[in-house]
């Protein structure tokens, strides 16, 4: 399957101030495979370490502080020979800072090796950073992605020509289609692999039963039992959530009694790590937004709609027949397009509960509101409120209908959610 990330390996490899570059991303999206494909098509050769509870990786990089005995150590380790320019040496599953810092000896001096690290968890950027490395973020396969692995990437340039001239796409109930089953199906590329190559979807919940068993797995690193326990408690709780008609988080839910203090180190782990991504509510509208957030105020939403529709225990029927469970997917497509993107989540709601779905500061400050067209409501006011109280000039709809624009607000196809980072 073809991902983007290809394309800026090989612009990494060409670059002549190349450093050893940390690509990082949660379980599953594919950072492994796409590095050793990369290695495979450019490379003469491949070493491949990984590092979880490897001593003799820690010993190396314990004892050794010169690239020159670094690499003979680990040939040897490896039983083959490193080759200056034409190896790509990748270290995989990386947790240990000790490791981190005798690699970092490869980023501070000049030399031929190229070196690809790979971790998980996004709290480990803190404990690793430094000027020593590149890094790139890898994230789920994307619409455009999908659209690329069955077959139909000429629908993209229909659809960014039609999103840029807010003109109707001619091939509407088509990319439509598509996108419910990339919704359905998630961005998981071993769930968009069977997906693409057996069309029964039970065995979807099969893949997304795994990813779920491996998150459980990555939680192992929180300090004690009660905080993994509650961590755990928090992810099974985020598709009921979502379902209710006020989607903000509330702790009772996860079980009686829950209290904030109970669970928030649980909640911070797995936002800060991108297990889940939050979106705090906002008031009033003020630059910079972060400066409006409510703290006590948020929505939770999961990393993957095709976990959200494996933990909702949805069929395609009820998914394409219940327009609020839709909505609710969606919604959540649109947090992980927005978060993917690089931006901090909020949504509106005022005193009288009129509710914008999300709001967005753009990178010159611009505030944009995004609402979902909702087919259960006969005509939403939220956004036109919104506007008028905080005169804002530009907003967005996210519909099923084709494209169009009215009074300053953009009308745009759910599949062309990918487009967003055009204008925001």
């Amino acid at each position: 399957m073809k991902r983007k990330i290809e394309d800026n390996l090989l612009k990494w490899k060409k670059d002549v101030n190349r450093r050893p570059l940390m690509i990082y991303g949660n379980k599953q999206v594919g950072k492994t495979y796409s590095v050793l494909k990369f290695g495979e098509e450019y490379y003469k050769n491949v070493v491949y370490f990984n590092t979880e509870n490897n001593i003799e990786i820690y010993k190396i990089f314990k004892r050794e502080r010169t690239i020159d005995r670094i690499i003979t150590h680990l040939s040897m380790l490896a039983a083959e020979t490193i080759l200056e320019e034409d190896t790509l040496i990748v270290f995989d599953n990386l947790n240990d800072a000790e490791i981190v810092n005798g690699i970092k000896v490869f980023g501070r001096n000049r030399h031929n090796y190229h070196i690809i690290l790979i971790t998980s968890l996004k709290e480990n950027l803190k404990r690793f950073k430094g000027e020593e490395f590149q890094y790139r973020m890898m994230t789920n396969v994307d619409f455009e992605e999908y659209l690329i692995a069955i077959n139909n990437a000429q629908l993209i340039d229909f659809i960014k020509t039609s999103f840029k001239n807010n003109e109707p796409m001619p091939f509407h109930s088509l990319a439509l289609e598509y996108f419910d089953d990339y919704l359905a199906t998630g961005g998981m590329p071993e769930a968009v692999e069977l997906s693409i190559n057996n069309k029964n979807h039970l065995l979807l919940n099969s893949v997304y039963d795994k990813v779920m068993d491996t998150y459980k797995k990555e939680l192992s690193s929180l300090d004690n039992l009660i905080d993994i326990t509650r961590s755990i408690e928090v992810l099974d709780s985020v598709p009921f959530q979502l379902q209710k008609p006020n989607k903000k988080f509330q702790y009772g839910l996860i079980k009686t009694g829950g209290r904030s203090k109970d669970y928030e180190k649980a909640i911070n782990f797995l936002y800060n790590n991108g297990f889940v991504y939050k979106s705090h509510k906002i008031s009033k509208v003020k630059s910079p937004l972060s400066s409006c957030k409510d703290l006590d105020n948020f929505k939770l939403y999961l990393n993957d709609t095709g976990i959200l529709f494996s933990k909702m225990y949805l069929n395609k029927n009820k998914f394409l027949t219940d327009n609020r469970i839709k909505y609710t997917i969606i919604e959540n497509m649109i947090a992980i397009t927005l978060v993917n993107a690089g931006y901090n989540l909020y949504y509106y709601q005022s005193e009288g509960k009129a509710e914008v779905n999300f709001v967005v500061q753009t990178r010159i400050g611009k505030i944009i509101p995004i609402e979902i067209v909702n087919k259960n409501m006969s005509k939403a006011k939220s956004l036109t409120l919104f506007m008028n109280k905080f005169d804002i000039k530009e907003a967005v709809r996210v519909t099923e209908d084709n494209f169009s624009i009215k009074k300053g607000v953009k009308y745009i196809p759910t599949y062309a959610l990918f487009c967003l980072s055009d204008i925001l």
